[in-house]
């Protein structure tokens, strides 16, 4: 198990959203939650987002995987790079858990970088906040202020930025953790073979909360009124849009776009999504309703998937928002918002009476069979 060496209410106050930091041996006792061998099969598997990324001679360039061999890669100035490990592997799953107390919506993934010396992805600048830990070996990473810098290296696909004057410029060693808010550029260079975990927070963008709404809004068909005036007269200017007229168009839109019960769906579902492949597998053959009783009758432990998003409003738990999708609780059955939702895991005990509720057992039944939980026997 994974224990942080500080105290994450504290940094909230002084770090978060305002400057990065460096957490010398930020992880008691650390070590590498998965090998590089494990890694590199992870980047031959087609629904893993992987890259590869090089820099001889100054020469920019990363492919996309999956890959079949990594024999004619380089072994100087290269990185490998796989996003949402956490869905994958175990181990990785286990060193997000002592961030579990920061919000679930914001929670993105656990990318992992296997560097070669002298590897990185360049100067560049993420708009998410970071938390870096150091694995296996050395790297520098230095860190500047926020503010406007030029593009670079276009070609590359990297999103480089041509430079920076450092803030921070230190050397990361096994338990350290580099913490980088959101719009300040930075760059790691590798010293030696190194392994690196970034585990990240990805908060959305207005533009992507307004297409978002817009989706569901369409998708569900709703609002489809048009707009509707009695009182209409004539007048002389035959081209002006009267500031009534405006400000009952506005009414309309705004109307729609502030109804609590369409908001409250919409956002659930929209912050429930992952941005990665889940490792889903609907049970086969699927589980009957005795098998699923008996299961939890003997206090076993239903698992939900590694990376998968459920979530609830905190002024109605008779909703939860599973991997996009709005779920209507069982009536009497709210209790079981928080066993869904805030826990990994929860076992007969954890429901106590609702174990005994023939409709919360039929959700239960269809969410293992859809394999967004899983009997961990």
């Amino acid at each position: 198990m994974y224990q942080l060496n500080f105290d994450l209410n504290e940094f909230l106050t002084t770090y978060w959203h305002k400057q990065p930091v460096v957490i010398k041996n930020g992880f008691i006792d650390f070590e590498d939650p998965i090998s590089p061998d494990e890694l590199a099969g992870l980047a031959m598997e087609e629904e893993i987002d992987s890259r590869f990324v090089t820099n001889l001679d100054g020469n920019w360039k990363a492919q996309h995987g999956p890959f079949e061999s990594f024999d004619d890669f380089p072994d100087t100035h290269s990185q490998l790079i796989v996003q949402a490990a956490n869905h994958w592997h175990p181990g990785l799953r286990e060193l997000a858990q002592p961030f579990r107390v920061l919000p679930n919506w914001l929670f993105d993934d656990v990318m992992i970088c296997l560097s070669m010396p002298n590897g990185g992805v360049g100067p560049h600048i993420d708009q998410y906040d970071v938390f870096i830990t150091q694995g296996m070996g050395k790297r520098r990473w230095r860190v500047g202020e926020k503010g406007e810098y030029k593009d670079a290296n276009h070609d590359s696909g990297l999103r480089q930025i041509e430079g920076f004057d450092p803030i921070i410029d230190e050397i990361l060693e096994p338990g350290d953790i580099l913490y980088i808010p959101p719009g300040f550029p930075h760059e790691g260079n590798t010293i030696d073979v190194s392994m690196s975990y970034s585990i990240g927070y990805r908060s959305p963008k207005k533009q992507e909360l307004l297409s978002g709404l817009a989706d569901y809004v369409l998708t569900n068909e709703l609002g489809d009124v048009h707009f509707y005036d009695p009182n209409l007269q004539t007048r002389d200017e035959h081209g002006m849009i009267p500031t009534s007229e405006s400000e009952a168009l506005n009414d309309m839109l705004m109307k729609l776009i502030n109804d609590p019960k369409i908001k409250a769906r919409w956002l659930g579902e929209q912050l429930s999504q992952s941005r990665h492949e889940l490792d889903i597998m609907a049970a086969e053959p699927p589980w009957q309703a005795d098998e699923l009783f008996q299961f939890i009758e003997d206090n076993m432990v239903l698992e939900k998937v590694s990376g998968m998003k459920a979530l609830y409003h905190e002024n109605d738990l008779s909703v939860v928002f599973i991997n996009g999708e709005s779920i209507e609780l069982p009536e009497g059955c709210e209790a079981a918002a928080r066993l869904l939702c805030d826990q990994e895991a929860f076992s007969g005990e954890d429901l106590g009476e609702l174990a005994s509720n023939p409709a919360l057992l039929a959700l239960l039944l269809d969410l293992c069979n859809q394999g967004y939980w899983y009997p961990q026997a």
